[in-house]
């Protein structure tokens, strides 16, 4: 069997490789896995310029992929490639519209690189402008530290209500996004109790040589809270219909889980803090156990 370049001579003694080599050509098993299905053809070279292997070791990847998969693709003498199969079923579960899309806009918004991309064609691509939160990376690691380590920091924290930063002492155990800022979750030493901290308004953080904590006494971020999302009722029929299909509801309602520690910020994104008004054109889902949900607000938030 041909092997990739130095590949015996590198590592085939040391204890782990045979599962590092296997691992390996999973690797280029999934990517031919996702070629086929997202751009419907795949040949050798996609292999050789993206994983630096041999083309016989590309062969090889190529016919252990149609022997597991055999009606994935069959080869075409015209492009000297493999077609997709009109009977495709993806190999790798997680190769679904979801990762394709997400990788897309991870390239789009430069977060990913090209060269680490399972991407080779991608359309034209756009996405909403949103401002740009600049983190002091020390300070990004000085947290990060500090929940590895189940340590407390010391901060210099801006909040909304007060003029001044204050300084305080936290001790974090987990971060959450909301779709447009970090936060950090910690429990503050000053207000005694767990609260959210934006990330960006640290204007200094350094780790302390105090123990932390793994969050397990955070009742609101181990807590889970069910959102009943449904069509606003005043729309016509067939506008609800588009809603649903908009949202992946079944029967009329999908439910989203949310943790109560961010139930703030997921009902401000969704539109839903307010109950719906007479405007079903702009409100367009509502919340339809919003009594159930309501009783885990208000939160505590800075």
């Amino acid at each position: 069997m041909t092997q990739e370049p130095n590949t015996a001579a590198d590592g085939a003694g040391e204890p782990g490789a045979e599962k590092s080599l296997r691992w390996s050509q999973d690797r280029r098993l999934e990517f031919l896995d996702f070629r086929l299905r997202w751009e419907g053809r795949i040949n050798r070279s996609d292999l050789t310029s993206f994983f630096g292997i041999s083309v016989p070791q590309a062969t090889l990847d190529i016919r252990e992929y149609l022997e597991r998969a055999p009606g994935n693709a069959a080869y075409d003498a015209k492009t000297r490639g493999y077609l997709v199969g009109s009977a495709f079923k993806p190999l790798y579960p997680t190769n679904e519209p979801g990762r394709y899309l997400n990788e897309l806009l991870a390239r789009t918004a430069g977060m990913l690189p090209a060269e680490l991309s399972f991407l080779g064609w991608t359309p034209p691509t756009v996405t909403v402008p949103a401002p740009i939160r600049t983190l002091e990376p020390t300070i990004v690691v000085s947290v990060l530290t500090a929940i590895r380590r189940g340590m407390c920091l010391k901060v210099s924290y801006q909040s909304m209500s007060k003029p001044e930063p204050t300084d305080r002492i936290l001790a974090p155990h987990g971060v959450a996004f909301d779709g447009f800022r970090w936060h950090v979750r910690a429990y503050c030493h000053l207000r005694r109790e767990f609260r959210d901290f934006v990330l960006a308004r640290m204007l200094m953080a350094e780790v302390a040589e105090e123990a932390g904590t793994d969050g397990t006494d955070d009742s609101s971020w181990h807590q889970v809270v069910s959102l009943a999302l449904a069509p606003n009722s005043r729309l016509p029929k067939a506008t609800r219909r588009v809603i649903e299909l908009d949202y992946g509801m079944v029967d009329g309602e999908v439910i989203l889980e949310c943790r109560q520690a961010v139930l703030f910020y997921a009902l401000k994104r969704l539109g839903l803090l307010e109950p719906a008004d007479d405007r079903p054109k702009t409100q367009q889902i509502v919340l339809r156990n919003r009594a159930a949900v309501m009783k885990f607000l208000p939160l505590t938030r800075d």
